[in-house]
């Protein structure tokens, strides 16, 4: 995992090509590998801050990070990806760290909220993430929303 750049930019930041990349990704994944027709673009990503993963100018992770307020009174973290060719060596859980990182660097008053998939729910565990519900169907696939608390210092 050497040769890999990681990014960090507001929407404003990012070029129109590695727009291109993310919302290229997200549809490969979200609406093609997972068969699921969902409005992708539901306008948050003004709001986000992104984070990507590059090996040269391939895109091979991405996520978004949203303040407290945007979708719930904690920040958040979502649209969760990684590239299939990009599986199996680490990267995800690296991209999740880096996001938790992120959220509680900028926002360090708030917990973190996720939808997460439920077959991920032991993953997100891992993280320190809790279950904060029952399960929902959200575009056709079970969720669960879980929260990670903030490191009180």
């Amino acid at each position: 995992m050497d040769d890999l750049r990681w990014q960090v930019a507001t929407f404003d930041e990012i070029d129109n090509r590695d727009l291109y990349a993310i919302l290229r990704l997200r549809q490969e994944v979200f609406v093609v590998e997972q068969d699921c027709i969902f409005p992708d673009l539901d306008g948050l990503d003004f709001e986000a801050t992104h984070m990507m993963c590059w090996r040269e100018s391939e895109l091979l992770g991405y996520q978004r990070c949203l303040k407290p307020g945007v979708t719930s009174p904690e920040s958040s973290i979502g649209r969760i990806v990684t590239a299939p060719q990009a599986r199996g060596i680490g990267l995800g859980r690296e991209l999740v760290r880096r996001g938790i990182e992120l959220n509680f660097r900028q926002w360090p008053d708030s917990d973190i909220r996720i939808g997460a998939q439920a077959r991920l729910e032991k993953f997100y565990e891992g993280f320190g993430f809790v279950r904060d519900g029952d399960d929902y169907m959200e575009d056709g696939i079970a969720h669960v929303h879980m929260i990670k608390s903030r490191v009180k210092t």
